[in-house]
């Protein structure tokens, strides 16, 4: 099972639930904990894991071959992200706009373009026992996030429990990170903020269809008006975790919550079977 840990908001703690999680089921059985969280990748401060694999990722651009361009347009009219210009006698090509897409050399009459890779990222790996971590890196400077994130991926192993880190936001490093999924758990706080981003992440996930469920963090900071939401919605809130400066302090040590307070891990344990639960019945729906 795929379960992604998303939020429409940054800081609700994705990264404290997504580690916990499964650092728990690595007790168990085999586990994968990929951080698409590529801008900004964290997970791999509570695991504590090696990484002994890095692999770097490139998307294809395009070059031009200036003897045989005619300057005819075609590769800028059918590039929908503008990056190729067509001048006089001249074309440019900005790479930080390609998409990779291909659309140019595959269209040019005089087949004067041809593709070569720019490195946008890494992906690296490492493991320790039953935990395997997967994580992407993108660039500095670099603005695409999807290209990494499917490399990411591309690594998840269908007899593993699988656990993706994913960005806050609702954009579509969010989008590629989560589609796919078997379950997306919705980390939220019960503030105007929270509700805010929390309603329009679940407006995304349901675009894709895909079975949701929530975690209030920090209970008892804000008010009630979360869960009224997620009733309004009838979108099951799975856990409670409350605001506790031990937690707190635990986090910013880098110490998972679970190793960290050993009384957390029986909750990550029965939600991983709740989830299960849902998943099941949402398949037998179907």
């Amino acid at each position: 099972m795929v379960i992604s840990v998303a939020s429409g908001k940054g800081g609700t703690g994705k990264t404290l639930v997504a580690t916990s999680l499964a650092l728990a089921l690595s007790d168990k059985c085999r586990v994968q904990l990929l951080d698409c969280d590529v801008e900004e990748p964290n997970a791999h401060i509570f695991l504590h894991l090696a990484v002994n694999q890095s692999q770097p990722v490139s998307i294809p651009v395009p070059k031009v071959d200036q003897t045989r361009c005619t300057y005819c347009g075609r590769c800028a009219e059918v590039c929908v992200y503008n990056a190729i210009a067509v001048l006089k006698e001249k074309v440019l090509v900005f790479p930080e706009l390609c998409h990779g897409c291909g659309a140019c050399s595959y269209l040019c009459p005089e087949s004067a373009i041809s593709e070569e890779g720019r490195e946008i990222g890494v992906v690296e790996t490492g493991d320790s026992g039953n935990m395997e971590f997967i994580q992407g890196r993108l660039a500095i400077g670099e603005p695409m996030a999807p290209p990494i994130i499917r490399e990411v991926k591309r690594h998840i192993d269908p007899t593993k429990e699988v656990v993706i880190d994913v960005s806050p936001g609702t954009s579509c490093p969010v989008v590629e990170a989560v589609k796919d999924s078997d379950f997306c758990l919705l980390v939220t706080e019960p503030t105007p903020f929270g509700l805010n981003d929390l309603s329009l992440a679940v407006e995304a996930v349901r675009k894709l269809q895909l079975p949701r469920g929530v975690i209030i963090n920090r209970g008892g900071v804000g008010d009630e008006k979360v869960e009224q939401y997620c009733h309004e919605q009838r979108i099951p809130i799975l856990l409670k975790i409350p605001l506790d400066r031990n937690i707190a302090t635990l986090y910013s040590k880098g110490i998972p919550l679970i190793e960290g307070m050993p009384e957390w891990r029986n909750a990550f344990l029965k939600l991983f079977q709740d989830i299960r639960e849902i998943v099941t019945a949402s398949q037998v729906m179907r």
